[in-house]
């Protein structure tokens, strides 16, 4: 691939912290980063706990509010002790070591390229952080606190550690020249898979899919993704870890898919149902940024047209089917929208990323690379991702299950997370 800054950093990362001293300091790279790391938070805090909290009935707005700040703060402590450590520490090809434990190795002179390592750790903390956050939408409105708080950080360990690892931190998807920008296969396939399996292991919330559960609070929801549509610039644009031109056309094609997975989902209700909905706008732009994230890096604005599009579209028609055929209680959407989408959009990085495609040419594959051997790598890596994940999600939730219990009662389900679980209200009716 002619243009690899991320695998570059990543490949660097996971040195011994000697090894990273750098010629020089960028002012420019690092204020970059440094921006892109408020706005990859953002993503999480406000931004997915309004969306979220705006999608679910108004017993369990707090709730999911709490989820999310609960795990911003979980996540934040584990990546600090062990999970940095795991993720970019010098291992073998599945898993890191522990010669940065509680960022013992990180200093004010120690260096990612020509950034502060504490930048780039940071940075990839806000990432640790979002990815447990998408999967609340898998179980929301059924799953005790204690329960939530305690899967999610072991899998925050035993399974977002270890895959980041294996594509981000010299791990052997990594060495298989995985195209994955920022986080198709790392963030969007594990999450997508882990909230289904949640969903499938629980069982739908009780009425489902007989009686109607809308929304309580649109104006919340697309609240909270006009600040995903923001903060996702960051996400992408800052896996760049530089203030660069691939960085500006991240940015540029992350826009651009989100528009057109938002129009395309319109398209696609205003077909069948005669109108477009304000949900079916946010969905469409989440399906539209989530599939473009692992091509971000390697499309030009034609791709990122197409890949938009068939976001949208596949996205839709995978969430019908999902909820309507297969009455899988997904709540918010999360494995149609996230996980089918990063897949998507980790195949079509592939195809898109080739230079022979007139107006639709990315940045090149490398010398060598055709379009099938690629595909076939993102395919290995697609597949792999997701049956790790479903796997070891399966057996933490079984786990969890066992030791304190996953799901509340049925008539604690009725009154609502808000009040039995934290006896509070979102709301003063």
């Amino acid at each position: 691939m002619r243009k690899r800054i991320l695998g570059f950093m990543v490949l660097i990362a996971s040195l011994p912290s000697a090894a990273l001293a750098s010629d020089g300091l960028s002012g420019a790279n690092t204020a970059w980063i440094l921006t892109a790391t408020a706005l990859v938070l953002m993503m999480t805090l406000p931004g997915l706990s309004l969306f979220y909290g705006g999608l679910v009935r108004v017993k369990n707005i707090l709730s999911v509010l709490m989820q999310c700040f609960a795990i911003t703060c979980v996540a934040s402590l584990l990546w600090l002790l062990v999970g940095y450590s795991l993720a970019f520490s010098e291992g073998n090809a599945f898993i890191g070591g522990f010669s940065n434990v509680l960022l013992g190795a990180v200093t004010e002179d120690s260096m990612v390229g020509d950034i502060p390592e504490s930048v780039f750790a940071m940075f990839q903390m806000t990432f640790a952080i979002i990815t447990p956050a998408l999967i609340v939408g898998g179980f929301a409105e059924r799953m005790r606190f204690s329960s939530m708080l305690t899967f999610s950080g072991l899998w925050l360990l035993v399974v977002y550690a270890p895959i980041t690892h294996w594509v981000w931190g010299g791990g052997w998807l990594s060495e298989m020249g995985l195209l994955d920008f920022a986080g198709g296969t790392v963030v969007h396939v594990t999450a997508g898979v882990a909230a289904v399996t949640a969903a499938m292991v629980m069982g739908p919330r009780h009425g489902f899919p007989g009686q109607p559960m809308p929304p309580h609070n649109m104006t919340m929801t697309i609240t909270g993704a006009g600040l995903l549509w923001v903060g996702w610039f960051g996400f992408n644009a800052g896996s760049a870890l530089a203030a660069n031109g691939d960085a500006g056309m991240a940015m540029l094609v992350t826009h651009i898919s989100a528009a057109a997975g938002a129009l395309t989902w319109m398209a696609c209700e205003w077909t069948k149902f005669g109108r477009p909905s304000a949900l079916g706008a946010v969905t469409g732009m989440v399906a539209g940024l989530g599939t473009i994230t692992p091509a971000s890096g390697y499309v030009g604005p034609g791709g990122a047209l197409v890949i938009g599009i068939l976001a949208g579209f596949v996205c839709y028609n995978a969430t019908v089917y999902l909820k309507q055929r297969l009455r899988i209680d997904d709540s918010l959407d999360v494995f149609p929208v996230h996980g089918v989408g990063g897949a998507l959009g980790t195949l079509l990085a592939a195809v898109f990323a080739s230079a022979g495609l007139g107006l639709f040419s990315g940045q090149g594959l490398g010398d060598g690379v055709t379009i099938m051997s690629q595909l076939q790598v993102q395919v290995i890596g697609v597949v792999a991702s997701g049956v790790y994940t479903a796997v070891v999600t399966f057996v933490l939730l079984k786990l969890v299950d066992v030791m304190i219990g996953l799901r509340v009662s049925q008539d604690e389900e009725t009154e609502g997370l808000d009040l039995n679980q934290h006896n509070e209200r979102g709301y003063d009716l």
